[in-house]
């Protein structure tokens, strides 16, 4: 069971990888229009669902079974330093959650502005983290 779990996470890892280099590509959109805008709260959506989704599973290999939901699986990743600041994570959770589920171009700035300055380099931090795991 543990072997199914350890390539579990390697195998979201890898999704997770790829995400993450298409937020880069957005991140680094000097000017963005509002649909790159949109691209970049898509592709950061996409991004940090994989990310909390691997550190479970990467969590759950550890040791950690009992945790399912991003709050807990936060909370725990930040407990074992596997990731740096259990704040910015929440926030990014908080507005992860707000985006999904509304549309307002100046929430839109605001966010696409903390995925710039705070939450891509959180999340490239933890693939950093992870990386020396594999």
């Amino acid at each position: 069971m543990a072997n199914m779990e350890d390539i579990r996470w390697k195998q979201r890892f890898q999704n997770f990888e790829q995400s993450l280099k298409f937020l880069e590509q957005a991140v680094e959109i000097k000017n963005p229009s509002i649909v790159e805008k949109a691209g970049t709260i898509q592709f950061f959506e996409i991004c940090f669902e994989l990310s909390w989704k691997v550190l479970k599973d990467y969590l759950t290999e550890q040791g950690f079974a009992d945790l399912k939901f991003p709050r807990e699986i936060i909370k725990k990743a930040f407990e074992v330093n596997l990731i740096d600041d259990g704040q910015i994570w929440l926030e990014a959770l908080a507005n992860r959650n707000l985006t999904a589920h509304t549309y307002d171009e100046e929430v839109a700035d605001r966010v696409v502005r903390d995925i710039k300055g705070k939450y891509y380099p959180e999340l490239m931090t933890l693939h950093q983290s992870l990386k020396k795991s594999l």
